[in-house]
């Protein structure tokens, strides 16, 4: 195991030990760590940051997500040695990518369920005739409605407990 990858693991170590899950960015970071050491480095430059960030292609705002995550890792690293260059903020112009939202009206939500009547096979269509049913009258976030294990349900009290909520609340 390189020095680099070392790095990373105990970098991973102390952001899951914060409670982070870590996991795609764990991944990413594995790559760009593998880059740096195809590419004969172990250090970390802005240069050598943005250029992988930006190899994957794909939208400014997607660049800005994975400088971000070699960021938290530079800045880890340059605590310990003060040669890895942790890249600045703001180099993407990114925005945010929020779709328009849209209030479904009762016969909107009625249309839907009858329409997911439809799908093949039946239990499919019977899940996502619940699924659309839940949402609409819960409040519940898609997650927590995918997340939902029978044992969840009181059927006596007509009690629903969520368990796996956003953020794990």
């Amino acid at each position: 195991m390189t020095r680099l990858q070392a790095a990373l693991e105990d970098y991973i170590t102390i952001r899951r030990t914060m409670g982070f899950k870590f996991e795609d960015s764990a991944k990413l970071l594995s790559g760009f760590v593998a880059q740096l050491e195809h590419d004969g480095s172990q250090v970390i430059t802005s240069v050598a940051a943005v250029a992988w960030a930006t190899a994957a292609g794909g939208h400014p705002n997607w660049w800005g997500k994975r400088l971000s995550m070699v960021r938290g890792f530079a800045r880890y690293l340059h605590s310990l040695d003060s040669e890895h260059e942790v890249p600045p903020t703001g180099m993407f112009p990114t925005r945010p990518c929020r779709a328009t939202p849209y209030l479904y009206s009762q016969d909107d939500v009625a249309r839907l369920m009858v329409a997911s009547r439809s799908l093949r096979p039946a239990s499919w269509a019977r899940t996502m005739e619940a699924l659309i049913g839940l949402l609409a009258v819960t409040g519940m976030r898609i997650g927590e409605v995918i997340r939902l294990d029978i044992s969840e349900i009181n059927w006596a009290d007509g009690l629903l407990t969520v368990r796996s909520g956003k953020f794990g609340k």
